[in-house]
């Protein structure tokens, strides 16, 4: 089984969070209603189980929960992955949505990298600063070992931008996580 439990405490956030690679509940509250649909979008695509509650310090405002949910859920794949041997590696994905397209290239290669190119025509959505993304996705690679690169193709809604950002990421993750059989995927032997 591909699982994994994170409990995560800081001053600023207390992250329960459990995932399953092979699907399961989906039930997510970060106390922020846009992010929440993201990791919902994300869960779905993916096919993922994913279970994720945080009280986070929002008076401040949405950077802390939102980068610490991408660190839990960041450590909860590697968890689940890992040496990684048996799985496809790569993936990439387009995704749709509405007037905005999405890409994501991803490879689960334990070099963490991120190349966002997603800039927004509106810097909020609901209670939700469109900026955040790029920490969340930064925070995902770097504690999940991937080199991810996520680009907003075009687009003049940031709602639909992001949402195409997340789906394509689930998508490209979940083909990459895909279970093939044999050993690692790699002429070194390791990744």
């Amino acid at each position: 089984m591909r699982n994994a439990e994170i409990n995560r405490k800081t001053k600023e956030t207390e992250i329960e969070l459990t995932l399953s690679l092979d699907g399961g509940e989906r039930k997510i509250d970060t106390g922020i209603g846009f992010f929440d649909h993201m990791l919902n979008s994300f869960a779905v695509h993916s096919g993922f189980g994913l279970i994720l509650s945080c009280k986070g310090d929002l008076e401040v405002d949405g950077h802390h929960t939102v980068e610490d949910c991408g660190i839990a859920l960041g450590q909860a794949l590697s968890q689940c992955l890992g040496d990684k041997a048996g799985i496809a590696r790569f993936g990439e994905a387009y995704v749709p949505m509405d007037e905005a397209l999405g890409f994501c290239a991803l490879d689960i290669s334990g070099r963490p990298y991120l190349v966002f190119d997603a800039p927004m025509p509106q810097t909020t959505c609901g209670a939700y600063d469109t900026c955040l993304t790029a920490e969340f996705m930064r925070a995902l690679a770097v504690n999940g070992g991937l080199t991810l690169h996520l680009k907003s193709v075009y687009g003049y809604n940031a709602h639909h931008m992001t949402e195409a950002l997340f789906k394509a990421l689930a998508r490209a993750l979940k083909q990459a996580a895909t279970q093939t059989g044999g050993g690692v995927l790699s002429a070194k032997g390791m990744l």
